[in-house]
C-alpha cells in the first residue's frame, strides 16, 4: 500500500503577503488610537511617511502618483491600505498604487476597487501595470481616477 503524504489546508502566504497583512492590522490600531476616525491630514501624513520609505524608483513614481491622483479628484482621501497609498471616499478604497518592490513585481500597479465607477460593459480592467510615468500614462491616470469617482 503507497503511503499518503499529508498536505496542509492552511493558506501559504508569501513573507511580503504576510507582512502586508501586518501593515493593515497596523493601520487599523493606528485608526482606533485615533478614536476610530481618520482625518485627511491624517490619512495624508500616514500615506506620505509610507511613500518616504520605499525605495527608487518606487518612491519617486508614488510620489508623482500621490499629485496626480490629488489633483484628478481632490475629493478622495489619501491614505494606505496594505501599506500602499491608497485613495478613498468615507470607508470605500477606490483606488491604490501597489509599488514594484512591495511583491517583487517586475512593474508597480495601479489598481482599483469594486466602489470605483469604471464599468464598461460586460468585462473591463480594474488594474494597470505601470513601468514609467511619461506624460501619456499620467494623462490616463488623471482620466481613470476622475472617470472612478463621477
Amino acid at each position: 500500500m503507497a503511503e499518503t503524504k499529508k498536505t496542509s489546508t492552511k493558506p501559504q502566504f508569501s513573507t511580503e503577503e504576510r507582512a502586508a497583512m501586518r501593515e493593515y492590522t497596523d493601520e487599523l490600531k493606528r485608526t482606533a488610537k485615533r478614536g476610530g476616525k481618520t482625518t485627511r491630514e491624517d490619512g495624508e501624513r500616514d500615506l506620505l511617511e509610507k511613500v518616504a520609505g520605499m525605495p527608487e524608483p518606487d518612491r519617486s513614481m508614488a510620489q508623482r502618483v500621490h499629485e496626480i491622483i490629488s489633483q484628478a479628484a481632490p475629493e478622495l482621501v489619501p491614505k494606505t491600505w496594505y501599506g500602499m497609498p491608497a485613495y478613498a471616499i468615507g470607508k470605500d478604497t477606490i483606488c491604490f498604487f501597489q509599488p514594484a518592490g512591495k511583491f517583487k513585481a517586475r512593474y508597480s500597479t495601479l489598481g482599483f476597487n469594486d466602489k470605483a465607477k469604471l464599468d464598461d460593459g460586460e468585462l473591463w480592467p480594474t488594474s494597470f501595470a505601470v513601468t514609467e510615468l511619461t506624460p501619456e500614462v499620467e494623462k490616463r491616470i488623471a482620466e481613470l481616477v476622475r472617470r472612478a469617482v463621477d
